[in-house]
């Protein structure tokens, strides 16, 4: 068994369609001495039973390489002959991520994590990165504000978007959107639009795709500066020259019991402890002691995260279905956003819990994710998802007066609303002696 695994090591990736595929890329690939026998995938709905592309894959894997189920891992070590397991997907519970190891373990084959020195792609023009602790912290908010401040100081900013390939891998090696027809063209889901769609409509250029060597060396031929737009808690594929990381006080401890959000916190050069205006005082200290145990160096920045209505938007005394973003609200854990902070503050009557509409991949969310609170998560990872989406609106129009969307795109472009639909988004306002403008012209 020695010999074998000199010769080279058989190796399975455990991910979900992003930094699994990263990882692969920049670490992994083309070297005679591994092979990886699979990646296998979670969170994302309809991705296993896929394969990674032999264009993508490279040399020595003409067949690509299969996508398979991560709740036949132990099954497939052994069919595969796996000697290692890389985990390689974000915002998961440290003692998930152990659960995992320990399945691995128990069957003979080592279980490891890669980290920012074997993964970190150098840039040749500046980078920042806006990563978090958690899904749902603010980090598009935060981002938006950097990339503003970046352009009014008369730099081109591309952000470079955390990878969302849940279509064609091979036609989604490098991706450019400057548009709104660009995402049409791409086909996005709701989930690329609602990180992609913010940036493109202020003027920014937002780069994504598999293939972030190749993104990246694109970017810098456009940008004078690469903003790294992360996803979930996840570490930057790129090698940040400044680490701003986004706190939530409305989850105390979450900076240090979720992977890989805590290494972001230790990482990190900038704290943005956002949401303070919702939070406790309490909470907002609680948050800030970890910190500074945590990461001591790190300048702290405390910012309040007002929510804006549409202009007009008469809801006071009426019945509402909120609509949120589904990450935030599936693997991000949290119970509601925008869209019900702004509900609360005009008055309505009731906040209509959705569930009993929800038809097919929707109930099917709420039944993978039961704590989900009384809304609707924007889930859209495929066509039949939108259309489920759709359904379970209409479906619930007997029941409410209108329906407030608390997503970071207008949701009324993908889908029809037969009832009044107004949104309502998230603003980022500094509070306190530091601000994003004095940091950034520090770094500048």
């Amino acid at each position: 068994m020695a010999q074998e695994r000199m010769a080279q090591t058989r190796i399975i990736i455990a991910g979900a369609a992003g930094r699994d595929f990263h990882n692969f890329n920049v670490a992994l690939r083309g070297r005679d001495d591994l092979k990886v026998v699979a990646f296998t995938a979670t969170q994302i709905p309809d991705i296993d039973g896929r394969v990674y592309p032999a264009e993508l894959a490279g040399e020595g894997y003409p067949q690509g390489i299969p996508i398979r189920d991560e709740a036949d891992l132990e099954k497939l070590i052994v069919e595969l002959k796996a000697d290692e397991v890389i985990h390689a997907y974000s915002d998961v519970a440290h003692e998930t991520v152990m659960h995992l190891a320990s399945r691995v373990l128990a069957t003979g084959a080592d279980f490891r994590i890669l980290g920012p020195a074997a993964t970190e792609i150098r840039a040749t023009k500046p980078v920042i990165s806006i990563c978090a602790v958690r899904t749902g912290c603010g980090k598009s908010q935060t981002s938006r504000k950097i990339a503003r401040l970046l352009r009014e100081a008369g730099k081109k900013v591309a952000a470079i978007r955390h990878p969302m390939p849940y279509g064609d891998l091979a036609a989604q090696r490098c991706q450019r959107f400057a548009t709104l027809e660009d995402m049409d063209r791409h086909k996005c889901t709701i989930e690329e639009r609602e990180e992609y769609e913010p940036h493109v409509v202020v003027g920014n250029l937002v780069f994504a795709g598999v293939d972030y060597e190749e993104i990246l060396r694109q970017a810098e031929q456009e940008a004078d500066v690469i903003l790294w737009d992360g996803g979930n808690n996840d570490l930057p594929f790129y090698a940040p020259d400044i680490h701003i990381v986004v706190v939530d006080p409305l989850r105390p401890g979450h900076e240090e019991l979720y992977h890989p959000g805590e290494a972001n916190a230790r990482k990190a050069d900038v704290f943005v402890i956002n949401k303070i205006d919702s939070a406790d005082r309490a909470t907002v200290a609680q948050v800030e002691e970890n910190l500074a145990r945590l990461n001591p160096r790190a300048r702290v920045i405390r910012a309040a995260s007002p929510v804006v209505l549409e202009e007009g938007a008469d809801l006071a005394g009426k019945k509402v279905l909120v609509i949120e973003d589904g990450p935030t609200l599936t693997h991000g854990g949290m119970k509601y956003g925008a869209g019900v902070v702004a509900a609360r503050q005009a008055g309505v009557a009731e906040i209509v819990d959705p569930r009993p509409w929800a038809v097919a991949s929707i109930a099917a969310t709420y039944a993978k994710y039961p704590d989900t609170g009384t809304v609707l998560p924007a889930m859209g990872y495929s066509d039949q998802q939108v259309a489920d989406l759709q359904q379970t609106i209409e479906a619930a129009a007997t029941g409410v007066d209108a329906y407030v969307i608390g997503t970071p795109i207008d949701l009324r472009r993908l889908v029809d609303f037969p009832k009044p639909a107004v949104r309502a988004t998230y603003s980022l306002e500094e509070q306190g002696d530091l601000d994003l403008a004095e940091v950034l012209e520090d770094y500048l």
